[in-house]
């Protein structure tokens, strides 16, 4: 009896780590996959010219306001501990920090099209 209680022991000391480690949640990953959606649109609409530019530059801004509206309202799950909670804030200034950059690069794209 004292072996199995010490094995079951030892496997929760070992697990414990791994629990307390908590994976972006599923809003989390969704708005990471349109991030990199968004990226993408912006790297065709710097390859492309004229028209296809213009039009790929409009999804590319449309897409990003629809991210920036589901990272305001997006809030974490209920009972994290503050590991969690730091590791979910983390994540979200990751994205933040993404969504930062490629206004920057769309801005940048925009002023030499105008010829500034």
């Amino acid at each position: 009896m004292r072996k199995l209680l010490t094995a079951a022991l030892a496997g929760l000391v070992l697990a414990l780590p791994l629990a307390a480690f908590a994976p972006p949640d599923e809003i989390q990953k969704q708005m990471t996959q349109r991030v990199q959606e968004s990226k993408r649109k912006l790297a065709a609409a710097q390859a492309a010219a004229g028209a296809e530019r213009q039009k790929l530059m409009q999804e590319h801004m449309k897409l990003m306001q629809e991210i920036m509206a589901q990272m305001r309202t997006a809030k974490p799950r209920e009972g994290l501990t503050p590991q969690q909670m730091r590791e979910w804030i983390d994540e979200h200034m990751k994205l933040m920090d993404q969504m930062m950059g490629q206004m920057m690069d769309e801005h940048h794209m925009m002023m030499q099209g105008t010829g500034k």
